[in-house]
């Protein structure tokens, strides 16, 4: 069989040539690739930068809207709080969104891992900034220690249907009632002096708030993804803590002013919203099933670290630094426990 033979003289010139080109070409589409990353990686730290700011500027402006709403319509701070501040669409339309495209268990993230970051990180990450005082009475305890048991019920046997996101959906009227009513009677010493445009001071609030959830979220996501992590774990620590990092806001400002009862309503009725409404309306989309990382970890360590929570919330009626500091250790072991099941 004839074979042809590379020729000398001017096509091997030309051949070396071309690999002279070919090869540095490849080696600057390699740079090329490190410098996108290193730019994405400053454009997250910018916009978590940005976002921390929005954060700090839209809870003020919630919290004074709220206070000067309730006033108005001689409603009490904390039952408005518990009812509006939970529903948070960015975290609904992310769940949503993740499970209409096939990745049901990182939709189920957004409402297991963002119960457990808010129980355990969001408040612990308040405590450790100024002690949570609030007398709340035991029902409004009790309940927010119920919200997510339905929850981990009917997803111990690894399926969310859509007759379970139903059931859901009832139980986050009952379970959101239920704390708001049980605190109706908390009320402040101080009234803010503005109250005009009350109302739009409170939805411009949350709408700045919404938007520095985007930010946090968006630069955190392109941060962290940054070092490859999977899927499941993104979804249930990375993704939830992102979506819901301006949570901190939401509890720090209340504290701050003297108003441990609005930080801590924020906190447990987000939690409803989350293990009754959003996980009810997620599953009707499409129901989900559960893989074992899910069922085994984010799911009973969601209802446990609420219930940690209200134990410690109720040992002295106040959330100090100690109680913060115990928050934020158990998040990290459920975040090192999260890890150690992604690999």
């Amino acid at each position: 069989m004839h074979r042809p033979r590379l020729k000398h003289g001017p096509d091997l010139v030309q051949r070396r040539a071309e690999l002279a080109i070919v090869l540095p070409v490849h080696g600057h589409v390699a740079l090329a690739g490190r410098s996108l990353d290193r730019v994405g990686s400053f454009i997250g730290v910018l916009l978590v930068v940005v976002g921390l700011a929005l954060v700090v500027g839209g809870a003020e402006l919630f919290f004074d809207g709220l206070l000067a709403t309730a006033a108005r319509i001689g409603l009490s701070a904390f039952v408005l709080t518990v009812v509006v501040s939970g529903f948070e669409l960015e975290n609904l339309a992310a769940g949503i969104a993740g499970n209409l495209k096939g990745l049901g268990n990182a939709a189920a993230g957004t409402f297991l891992g963002g119960t457990t970051f808010l129980a355990l990180g969001v408040a612990g990450l308040g405590a450790a900034i100024a002690p949570i005082r609030a007398a709340l009475p035991d029902a409004v305890l009790l309940w927010a220690a119920v919200a997510p048991l339905p929850l981990l019920a009917l997803g111990l046997d690894g399926d969310l249907s859509r007759l379970d996101g139903i059931l859901l959906l009832a139980w986050a009227s009952i379970a959101i009632g239920g704390i708001a009513y049980a605190g109706r009677a908390q009320l402040g010493d101080e009234l803010p002096a503005q109250r005009k445009h009350s109302i739009l001071r409170m939805l411009g609030g949350l709408a700045v708030l919404s938007g520095a959830g985007v930010a946090l979220g968006d630069g955190l996501h392109r941060v962290v993804t940054s070092f490859g992590i999977s899927q499941s774990l993104l979804g249930n620590t990375a993704v939830a803590a992102s979506v819901e990092i301006e949570e901190v806001g939401r509890v720090a400002v209340p504290t701050r002013h003297g108003r441990g009862d609005i930080a801590l309503g924020n906190v447990f009725g987000t939690i409803a919203h989350f293990a009754a409404f959003n996980a009810g309306v997620i599953a009707i989309v499409r129901p989900i099933h559960l893989d074992a990382a899910s069922r085994h970890l984010h799911l009973p360590v969601a209802a446990a670290s609420v219930l940690l929570l209200v134990a410690l919330t109720g040992r002295r009626r106040e959330l100090g630094r100690l109680e913060g500091t115990v928050l934020l250790t158990a998040y990290a072991g459920y975040v090192a426990a999260a890890i150690t099941v992604s690999r």
